[in-house]
């Protein structure tokens, strides 16, 4: 009978993300990780085909964590405006009870080394990419915004700017503000109303 793994994937993932967090992509690599959580080297090399194969789950599973609310922040609400200020709330909100995964979020897939990632992983990372445009088309359809002037009105209102508020914040060392949400919110719900 084969031995239960010592350390769990999510393990090593979290502590990725610490590592992420603190020291950016730079600071994430397999020994790093490896003595984060006490374990060999070769225990990520049995679960991590290489670094870029680590950077790609560490990236992956936090966007899907981040965007599985994000779907359902739009999906939430009495009609499309509802459903933006959900998305734009949920952006705030998350970063405030994920201030790691944030973080790590703030830096692009590419400084998480996209180029070299496994095609599974490049699949997943373009898969997520085309439903958050097909959900920010869709909320432009049902807002009746058409066109490339409304397709931008409604990705500065549920993408760019809360996550402009949050970086903000969060490159600035600050946590956020009690009324980001609510601010957020606010500026989104003009935007789309606007249009």
């Amino acid at each position: 009978m084969a031995r239960p793994p010592r350390f769990e994937i999510s393990q090593l993932l979290d502590a990725a993300v610490r590592l992420a967090a603190e020291h950016g992509p730079s600071g994430v690599t397999m020994s790093a990780v490896a003595q984060a959580v006490g374990a060999p080297s070769g225990s990520l090399y049995h679960r991590f085909a290489g670094r870029p194969a680590l950077l790609a789950e560490v990236w992956l599973r936090t966007v899907e964590g981040f965007q599985e609310g994000y779907f359902a922040a739009l999906r939430s609400g009495d009609g499309p405006r509802a459903g933006g200020r959900a998305a734009s709330r949920h952006v705030v909100a998350w970063s405030r009870t994920h201030p790691q995964e944030a973080a790590l979020l703030l830096y692009g897939a590419h400084e998480f080394g996209r180029d070299d990632w496994p095609e599974e992983q490049l699949r997943r990372a373009d898969e997520g990419n085309m439903r958050v445009r097909a959900a920010v088309a869709a909320l432009a359809g049902a807002l009746g915004l058409h066109g490339e002037l409304g397709l931008e009105r409604v990705s500065l209102a549920v993408v760019d700017l809360p996550l402009s508020l949050v970086r903000r914040h969060l490159r600035g060392g600050e946590p956020l503000p009690a009324h980001a949400e609510e601010l957020a919110e606010q500026c989104t719900d003009a935007l789309l109303t606007a249009g």
